[in-house]
This record gives C-alpha cells, sequence and structure tokens, in this order.
C-alpha cells in the first residue's frame, strides 16, 4: 500500500511541478489515531519543489491522488500533512492479494544474507534452570526466529559455563558431604542434585567465615580464608592443570547436569545450532591473552596477574589472567567470540545477557578492537532487565529461586483446572488433553515473559499470565482455535471459499480494520528483527486477535447470506489464523486446534 503511495506521489510531483522526487525527501508514516486517514505524507519537504505553501501543495498533490489513483478515496490536509485516506475495495483487494502467498510475513533470503550468530541460555553447571534462565531463553530462542523470518541466516548458539570457581564449590561439596549419592540414588533430576550442593557449599562457607569473623578475623579475610573457599580454589588449579581424579569428577558431576538441562530445554521448546564449552574456550582464550602481551597490547602486574587498560574508553583496567595463571569470565569469552567467528564469519553477533552484565560486554568488545579483531565491531549486548517475582529478587547462592522445571509444571497444572473448568475437551484422549494443557501453560508464560519489552525488568505473575480474557497467550491461542473451528465447519459444509471474485467487495469497518493489520505483519517482522524486539511481535498478535474477535461479535460468517461476502469473510479468517499461527511460531508458543 504504502510503495503504490510513494509511485503516485512520485508521479504527482513530475506532473505537478515538473521534478524528478528524491527518494529521502518522501516520508510517509501510518496516520495518527486523532486524524482520519491511513497513511499521511510528511509535505514540508516538498516545498522546495512546488514553490508553495505545505497547505496547498498537500491539497494539490491530495486532488491529483485521488483523481488518478483508484485507492485513493479522500484526503485531508493538517498543516503540512497530507493525510489519505484507502478505499474499502483497496482493502479488499489488498486482501486477496496476501492471502495468495503462502509465506506471508516471511522475508526470503538473499543470495548474500547477513549472517547472525545469537548466544542465548548460557548456564552455569553448577546449578538447575530458574525464572531468569527462562527470559533469556525465550527471549533468545524468538530473536533467532524473527531474525530468521526478516531474510538473514541466523545461527543459534549456548555457552556452557562448565568450569570455574563457582564450578569447583558444587565438585567440593559433593566429594566433602555427598557421601557417593548420585541422581539415581536419590531420585532427583541431575541439575537440581548438583544444584543442591552448590547451596550447600554456600551454607557450609557461611558458618566458616563466621566462626573465623568470632575469633577476630576481618570478615573479607574470613571468606577468603574459609577453608572450604581454599578447597575450592585448590579444586580449579588441580583442574586447569589436568589432575585426573579432579577432571574424571568434574566430567561426572557435568554429565548429570546435562542430561538434567536437556529435559528442561525440551519441555521450554528452545533448541541450538551448537554448543559451546567454556572448558574448551578458555584455552584460546588464554593464548589470545598472552599473544596481545606480547604485542603490547596488555600489562602485566607485579603479581603476574594481566591487565587490559581501558581509561582512554572512559573505562578502568579489566583483569584478564589472575596471578596464578586461571582464566576468568572474559578470558573464555575473548576465545569463544574467535572460535565463533572462525566457524561462521559472522556479520553480527548478539550476546542475549541480562544488564547487570553491561560493563563485561563493552570491555570484550573493546579489547577484541584492541587486539586487532575488525569483526568485534559487529558484536551487541542484547541487554534485557531482570525478572522478577511479587515477592521480589531471586538468590541463586540461597536456594531462593523460582525453578525453571517447577514453574513449567505448575502452568501446565493452572491450564489443566481452568481447562476442565471450561469443558471443552469432549471427545479428547487424556494424553491430547495433556498436550493441550501444557500448550496452553506454555503459551501463558512465554507471552507474559516475550510481551513486555526486553529492556524493562518485569514482575512475573503466573495467576495473570494464563487468564482466558485480555492481554494473555491463552487468549490469542483461543481466538485462533476459534477462526479454525470455523473453517473447519465450513470444510465440514463443503463450503470452497477460495475462489470467486472477493475482490470487488466493499468491506466494513471492522472487516477493514482487520485486514490493516494483517497487511502491516511483514513490516512488523522486519521491524522487530531490526529493533530485536519479540514485543513487538506479541502484542501484534493480540491487537490483531482483539480486532478479529471485535468482527466476529458483530456479524456473522457461515450464516451470511450472500455467499460472496460468506466466502470473504472466510477468507479473512483464514489469513488471520494463519498470521496469528506465524506470529505465536515466532514467539516459540504453540498453536492448539482446540481448546
Amino acid at each position: 500500500m504504502e510503495n503504490l503511495l510513494r509511485k503516485g506521489v512520485r508521479e504527482a510531483v513530475r506532473v505537478l511541478y515538473g521534478a524528478e522526487l528524491e527518494e529521502g525527501l518522501l516520508q510517509i508514516q501510518k496516520t495518527r489515531k486523532e486524524f482520519a486517514g491511513d497513511l499521511t505524507i510528511v509535505v514540508f519537504p516538498l516545498t522546495r519543489i512546488s514553490r508553495k505553501s505545505p497547505e496547498l501543495t498537500a491539497m494539490e498533490i491530495g486532488e491529483f491522488l485521488t483523481a488518478n489513483i483508484d485507492a485513493v478515496s479522500v484526503y485531508n490536509v493538517i498543516k503540512g500533512f497530507l493525510n489519505v485516506t484507502v478505499s474499502p475495495e483497496e482493502w479488499a483487494r489488498r486482501l486477496f492479494q496476501i492471502s495468495e502467498v503462502s509465506d506471508y510475513g516471511f522475508t526470503a533470503p538473499g543470495d548474500n544474507p547477513v549472517t547472525i550468530v545469537i548466544e542465548y541460555s548460557s548456564p552455569n553447571t553448577n546449578k538447575p534452570l530458574h525464572l531468569g534462565h527462562i527470559r533469556n531463553n525465550l527471549l533468545g530462542f524468538s530473536l533467532s526466529r524473527i531474525c530468521g523470518a526478516a531474510g538473514n541466516r541466523v545461527i543459534r548458539t549456548n555457552i556452557v559455563n562448565d568450569r570455574g570457581i563457582h564450578i569447583c564449590k558444587s565438585m567440593v561439596a559433593w566429594k566433602l558431604f555427598g557421601d557417593g549419592a548420585t541422581p539415581a540414588s536419590t531420585a532427583k533430576k541431575g541439575d537440581h542434585f548438583v544444584g543442591d550442593y552448590y547451596v550447600l557449599f554456600d551454607r557450609k562457607h557461611r558458618e566458616q567465615a563466621a566462626a573465623l569473623e568470632a575469633a577476630g578475623v576481618k570478615p573479607d579475610e574470613a571468606r577468603d580464608t574459609a577453608p572450604l573457599m581454599l578447597a575450592a580454589r585448590d579444586m580449579l588449579l588441580k583442574w586447569e592443570a589436568g589432575d585426573e581424579e579432579t577432571v574424571q569428577l568434574w566430567h561426572m558431576m557435568n554429565s548429570w547436569v546435562y542430561e538434567g538441562f536437556d529435559v528442561t530445554y525440551k519441555a521450554l521448546g528452545v533448541e541450538f545450532d551448537k554448543i559451546y564449552y567454556e572448558s574448551d574456550t578458555y584455552k584460546l582464550g588464554k593464548e589470545i591473552v598472552l599473544q596481545a602481551l606480547k604485542e603490547g597490547h596488555l600489562v602485566r602486574k607485579d603479581d603476574g596477574s594481566v591487565w587490559i587498560d581501558l581509561t582512554a574508553d572512559k573505562l578502568d583496567h579489566k583483569l584478564l589472567l589472575r596471578s596464578d595463571g586461571t582464566a576468568v569470565y572474559m578470558t573464555q569469552d575473548l576465545g569463544t567470540a574467535v572460535i565463533r567467528y572462525n566457524d561462521y564469519h559472522f556479520d553480527r553477533h548478539i550476546y542475549v545477557v541480562g544488564n547487570e552484565q553491561n560493563y563485561h560486554f563493552q570491555v570484550l568488545a573493546l579489547a577484541l578492537l584492541r587486539m586487532g579483531f575488525k569483526w568485534a565491531g559487529g558484536l551487541h549486548h542484547f541487554s534485557y532487565g531482570m525478572v522478577e517475582l511479587p515477592e521480589g529478587k531471586m538468590k541463586s547462592r540461597e536456594g531462593m529461586v523460582v525453578d525453571a522445571d517447577d514453574l513449567i509444571s505448575e502452568m501446565t497444572d493452572t491450564a489443566r483446572s481452568m481447562s476442565q473448568e471450561l469443558g471443552k475437551l469432549g471427545g479428547y484422549s487424556e494424553d491430547e488433553k495433556e498436550n493441550i494443557y501444557r500448550q496452553i501453560g506454555l503459551a501463558a508464560l512465554k507471552y507474559f515473559i516475550l510481551k513486555v519489552d526486553p529492556k524493562k525488568n518485569m514482575t512475573f505473575n503466573p495467576l495473570e499470565s494464563i487468564d482466558f480474557n485480555g492481554n494473555t497467550g491463552p487468549f490469542i491461542q483461543y481466538t485462533y482455535t476459534r477462526i479454525r473451528s470455523v473453517l473447519k465447519k465450513a470444510d465440514e459444509a463443503g463450503i470452497h471459499w477460495g475462489h470467486g471474485k472477493q475482490d470487488t467487495l466493499t468491506p466494513n469497518q471492522k472487516e477493514i480494520n482487520v485486514i490493516k493489520l494483517l497487511n502491516d505483519f511483514p513490516a512488523l517482522v522486519t521491524e522487530a528483527a531490526g529493533e530485536l524486539s519479540p514485543a513487538l511481535i506479541a502484542n501484534y498478535c493480540y491487537d490483531l486477535a482483539r480486532e478479529f474477535n471485535q468482527f466476529y461479535h458483530d456479524y456473522t460468517i457461515l450464516g451470511e447470506a450472500d455467499t460472496d461476502l460468506r466466502d470473504f469473510r472466510l477468507r479473512l479468517s483464514d489469513l488471520t489464523g494463519r498470521v496469528i499461527e506465524t506470529g505465536l511460531w515466532l514467539l516459540g508458543i504453540e498453536a492448539p486446534e482446540r481448546m
């Protein structure tokens, strides 16, 4: 629609003013809600060609458009803005055109698509996934689908933080207090089993530190010199030195965690194209740091630690290697970035990581650029806000978290309870019902999280998220099932609505409102990819579902006596259902046929 108007305005300028219009001068936007019209042309830049006032220029171009373009029915001028109303007949034609596009909303990749690596999840192998990880995974997975739909080549990656002092804490606690227990012997999921020992380490460590403080040791020193902390540091040194017993323990405990993670990822419906492990990438990171040190990009302090000086970039000094030669997080991120570039030669690399790591990713990009890796200019930190509960923040070390597995199970249970009250799943087997409960529960969880601007902190309220009315995932799913029910009944009645001259009809305003939103979908997908915002897709799906329900409430479809109008409404319903299904897919949400 906008392209048609652009062509018309260029022709108007050529005919009216004898000039060729530069593309940069033509600004077209959606008409603001308080004014009549569908699209607005900003006329001010065109006055340099017309040599007339903005109002007169707008009127002359408006007259030309209404006289020469059937799609334009009327216009109005508000100062230097030309508001154009698209004719109802043009909206009908537009519906017919876009409904024939099988992959509507998707941009086909070009001959040389932009390659985007997206990293999300990034769990530690010392604890199970929790609510914060859920937001991370949902954002990253949705971004991968949105960017792919916009015509990019997308690689979904995960970096598992499987080494470091925090991992050694769980290992030390199990070795000292585990008494040979395993996930199998305790009937516990592997990641939960190992996470319990991380919490146990913290509790025992605090007890030891408190005893040292009571004996007169300063708090910081007490925490650093407590026997458990010394044991964890010693274990890290042994691990990096390749001590056989330590490495075997590490392999065993990590394998328990990976089995647990796989169950959670499957339940959440997220996937990866490639999983990297910090235990592999940190080695290259150390080599990069030592080479950069030789080249004079870094400094070694008297205690042997290696740092980068970023004061010229208005940051500070950043540690890259400890005095004992062990790596820090930054070390492995340097190695991971280089390995990924060598693997994929990406144009952009998006890190989906919470906003508490803003400084870390500033340093990462600057450090790589300082070391001569020019592609580091394509690194982007997708910084999102924290997710909390109504009760407040979560604390992993103290075990005060909302476990991902428990939350998924709770959402499914709530969906089961609410669906049973509605009683609309008669005739389904128990397995089919359970699958629908799962789909509804996950839709509630995913949509509630993804509809929020990712930059903002948010509070997750499970009960609000699963309401079948309002701005929720189940409401959008229910609209989809309503449409599928109508189309199924049409099929059973032998109605073949895909033919005929429905594009010559004059739709009513409620129908036009739906068509307008459907027409916006491809541009919205492109915008969401550019803005890196699943929230745009989520709230669009709600707007479309709400608009369709208003039409559905006021007008009959299968009961319409005029068969051409009936078939037009079936076409409108079908495309709405397809777009809702696609929009939900971009969010990682399933669209059940029945609820």
